[in-house]
């Protein structure tokens, strides 16, 4: 716990002081977010507002990890096995970083075209599906000692799922991963929205399995010591490098909100959200919980779900569903205010936490009992 406690705070704190940094060096570059005329006229005044803060909480994690390992070095041997860097570690960072990346190229596009368009919608798709595949296969074909891999070959829901069609292999295994990352990476792209919308039901989801990640430490058939006479243990890998990175980009999404809260000082663009929508569907798969994630995330999935709903509606009827999506567009049109829109947004967030987590222990429970 004392690991996972120090890599919240210093991400925190590295976020808190760096993202004053990135706004100065940002608005020296002239990094101003473009705004789309077809969207909300209220969204014209934040036209200039520096973009690409996502560089900021996604170093900052990146450096709290280190600091979270050095933490692990006080602690007792049993308790040390995962002090250096692991493969679920190097995946969920490398998602975090690489997805960060795709969006940061969109964003530098965006802001040197002085236009809300970026990269062509393939193009982007295109660098998630690489990312997603890339760490898909270090993800199923990169075994530890144990021949334990960071995802799993069966669809998962609170743990893999024990009937035989759920057993897709490693190949169907890397479809769903990559699938999955594209989900949520484009999920939370379609949140970021409004000031701090994104951003605080991302903290909510973080947090969320930063507790899946530490429960599962605690209660790990790797513990020798504790799986020898439970009745029930977690085969995952690694899960307390899961509970520490989940935990540090949650502290660093939560000193970024200082800064990004209405009125938004900087916005986390296109490289904070693509990076954070990659790392949570990484933990998504490194936890065994791919179908929960839909309940915990399930903010991302009404909002995605609001597009979808539209386009369908709209090619097939000529008739739009909503004003405006995605959904929180349609809400300010209907004349509320965004902070409104925001803190209501964030309890249908924390809802969906709630409920995740909820199930999540509920099955232990129904186990130990």
């Amino acid at each position: 716990m004392r690991a996972v406690i120090v890599a919240a705070a210093v991400a925190f704190i590295i976020s808190l002081f760096g993202t004053p940094i990135a706004i100065k060096v940002f608005t020296a570059l002239k990094a101003g977010q473009p705004i789309r005329s077809l969207g909300p006229a209220t969204h014209q005044s934040k036209k200039g507002t520096p973009t690409m803060g996502g560089v900021a909480f996604i170093a900052a994690t990146v450096l709290a990890y280190v600091a979270g390992h050095a933490a692990l070095t006080t602690l007792p041997e049993r308790q040390i096995a995962q002090e250096r860097p692991t493969m679920t570690a190097l995946v969920l960072l490398g998602l975090f970083v690489f997805c960060g990346a795709v969006g940061f190229l969109d964003d530098f596009l965006k802001v040197r075209k002085s236009h809300s368009g970026g990269l062509s919608a393939k193009g982007k798709l295109l660098g998630q599906l690489v990312v997603g595949a890339g760490f898909g296969i270090a993800a199923l074909y990169v075994p530890s000692t144990n021949g334990q891999t960071v995802a799993s070959e069966s669809i998962s829901f609170i743990r893999d799922l024990p009937w035989g069609w759920a057993d897709v292999g490693k190949f169907g295994s890397v479809i769903i991963f990559v699938f999955v990352i594209m989900s949520m990476s484009n999920g939370v792209n379609l949140t970021d929205g409004l000031d701090g919308l994104a951003t605080g039901a991302s903290i909510a989801v973080l947090g969320a399995y930063g507790l899946i990640g530490f429960w599962q430490y605690r209660h790990w058939c790797g513990d020798t010591d504790y799986a020898r006479d439970a009745a029930y243990c977690y085969q995952v890998r690694d899960p307390l490098e899961i509970a520490l990175i989940a935990a540090a980009a949650a502290g660093a999404c939560l000193g970024f909100l200082w800064w990004n809260t209405s009125p938004a000082r900087i916005f986390m663009g296109d490289t904070g959200a693509l990076g954070l929508g990659g790392l949570i569907g990484g933990l998504a798969m490194a936890t065994r919980t791919t179908l929960l994630s839909i309940i915990i995330g399930g903010l991302f999935v009404i909002i995605t779900m609001s597009v979808v709903i539209q386009i369908i509606s709209f090619k097939t009827t000529g008739k739009r569903v909503f004003r405006m999506s995605p959904l929180q567009h349609h809400f300010e049109l209907a004349g509320w205010s965004e902070v409104n829109i925001v803190v209501r947004f964030w309890i249908v967030a924390g809802i969906c936490v709630a409920t995740g987590l909820g199930l999540f222990y509920s099955d232990f429970l129904a186990v130990m009992g």
